[in-house]
């Protein structure tokens, strides 16, 4: 049972790989309130039930997997970002309350806290398209040797391809 509850406090990366033509009105909507407008967006998320079925609601139009504590790190450090457009410091941190770069990593992989929590700090991350590409079609599932849906571990290294 304690692992089941702690795969559930994983922290998700959710990447839009999609872009915004031809989308359903309903999955439009679910992609507005994970804040992926974009192609090449990315956010973290709560592995809990609500965020699970938001998913699978626009598995057409993302990838997502556990993102580990050193990819959240990296995420905060060259692309977070916050209110104004400016890039997210460790001064800031300190003014929120956190001691630094990886307190905030942890906290946020531990799922102890989300990213609207951090106030002031937006809650997407604008990537850069995958060096080197996708490698396999964006229109099959990951698990058919696409790109879409679900990838587990395997989203920390497209992820380090994309910052």
């Amino acid at each position: 049972m304690p692992a089941k509850e702690e795969a559930e406090k994983k922290c998700l990366a959710v990447v839009r790989v999609r872009g915004t033509v031809n989308v359903r009105g309903d999955v439009k909507d679910t992609l507005s309130m994970l804040h992926l407008l974009r192609p090449n967006h990315a956010t973290l998320v709560p592995s809990t039930p609500t965020y699970l079925g938001m998913l699978k609601k626009a598995k057409d139009h993302l990838t997502w997997g556990e993102a580990s504590p050193q990819t959240i790190l990296h995420l905060l450090k060259k692309r977070g970002e916050i209110e104004g457009g400016r890039k997210l410091t460790e001064a800031y941190l300190k003014k929120i309350g956190f001691s630094s770069f990886k307190k905030a990593a942890e906290e946020l992989s531990l799922g102890r806290l989300k990213l609207k929590d951090l106030k002031g700090v937006k809650p997407v991350f604008r990537l850069h398209p995958p060096s080197k590409g996708f490698k396999k079609s964006l229109k099959k599932a990951f698990a058919e040797g696409g790109e879409l849906g679900y990838r587990g571990e395997l989203i920390n290294k497209l992820i380090a391809r994309m910052i």
